[in-house]
């Protein structure tokens, strides 16, 4: 499954270690029997963090203890809003996909005329709960619902904000719903935190991660296994990369600017070029991401990169059929198309197209990849 966790880097920070993804299991964390038959995939994705009461609290918990002490991610909202309350300060501000609350919290702490939190899954009745318990009740009001079936109270909001980023940015992500919300309910001249992300693209050495967990299937005691290596190497891995394996530069793939960008602009086609730092092998590609609060008074952002602070979106790792022996100052060219699985928008479906002619190594390949 794209996203499974295999303790890839083992010297990465403790938060990132002995955790699974929310994803993992999802056999049976999405299937329980006692579930609807009629429940869509997209109900399934919704609910699969907020019961608290059946057999997969411990994964519920995990992830949402994941999310919250990611330091990057949290703080990096704190510092947005406590460090620039001119941005909500007697605004009507709308939280899609709020969760637990807490963007929520942080918004009618510096001063919210009030805030709308949105959320679809039956966390949203826990967020009720907990906006109580910290006296925001007069300022907060927790809506249940999918954004594209609510009604707010009121017609114009002045901010939304959402933590809508998913793995590899786009993966199961709600940059849908949030556009939606801002074209529906934002006021002219109004604001969007964040308002831009950034993808990018580098190159790594990894060869006893590959030769480990993917080069094994080619002789399972004796047998060939090599149709497992083939699904392995079309589901990107989501995992902490340490920095030193980086061989290449990193190259911008894609800048999205949240308040002006059409729903289409997801899906796109990049080139690059990345060039060689060193002498070494290249095992696979690594995406990482960067987002932007523009519009604070001293611009705050934070990076997904393998060389900033680790945070639970970790990196995304393509590997290679070949393996690259590139020298330094060497140039990999190619291109990367992106776009939602066209059965589950929530999937992503990945091209590589990628180039190297070089002293030790000559070599021209597409590869597929289908993040689910």
């Amino acid at each position: 499954m794209a996203g499974t966790k295999n303790n890839h880097n083992e010297q990465g920070s403790d938060q990132n270690q002995n955790t699974k993804l929310p994803f993992e299991d999802a056999d049976e964390t999405m299937c329980d029997a006692d579930v609807a038959d009629d429940i869509t995939s997209a109900d399934y994705y919704f609910d699969s963090y907020s019961h608290f009461g059946n057999k997969k609290t411990f994964i519920f918990e995990a992830s949402l203890i994941e999310m919250l002490k990611d330091v990057v991610r949290t703080k990096s909202y704190r510092d947005v809003i406590y460090k620039n309350k001119f941005l909500v300060k007697d605004k009507i501000v709308l939280d899609v996909g709020a969760g637990t609350g807490i963007l929520s919290l942080f918004c009618a702490k510096a001063g919210a005329a009030h805030v709308y939190a949105v959320e679809c899954s039956q966390m949203a009745d826990t967020a009720k709960e907990i906006v109580k318990s910290n006296g925001f009740s007069d300022v907060i009001t927790v809506l249940k619902g999918k954004i594209e079936e609510i009604e707010l109270p009121v017609p114009k909001v002045d901010v939304i904000i959402s933590e809508w980023m998913g793995y590899f940015l786009v993966y199961e992500n709600m940059l849908d719903t949030v556009l939606y919300a801002r074209n529906k309910w934002l006021v002219d001249g109004g604001i969007v935190l964040p308002d831009k992300a950034s993808l990018y693209l580098t190159a790594i050495e990894d060869a006893h991660y590959k030769e480990d967990k993917v080069e094994f299937w080619n002789d399972v005691y004796g047998f060939d296994m090599s149709c497992i290596k083939r699904r392995a190497i079309t589901e990107p891995l989501v995992d902490t990369v340490d920095g030193n394996q980086i061989v290449t530069d990193s190259k911008l793939l894609k800048t999205m600017d949240i308040s002006k960008m059409a729903s289409e602009d997801a899906s796109f086609t990049s080139p690059f070029k990345l060039v060689a730092k060193r002498n070494d092998h290249i095992h696979a590609l690594v995406a990482y991401f960067d987002v932007s609060f523009t519009m604070c008074h001293k611009m705050i952002g934070f990076s997904t990169g393998p060389k900033s602070r680790a945070t639970h979106w970790k990196q995304t790792v393509l590997y290679l059929d070949d393996v690259l022996t590139v020298c330094e100052g060497e140039m990999i060219t190619g291109s990367m198309t992106i776009a939602p699985n066209k059965k589950n928008p929530r999937d992503v479906d990945i091209k590589l197209s990628y180039s190297l002619n070089g002293q030790h190594c000559k070599i021209s390949r597409t590869q597929l990849y289908k993040m689910r």
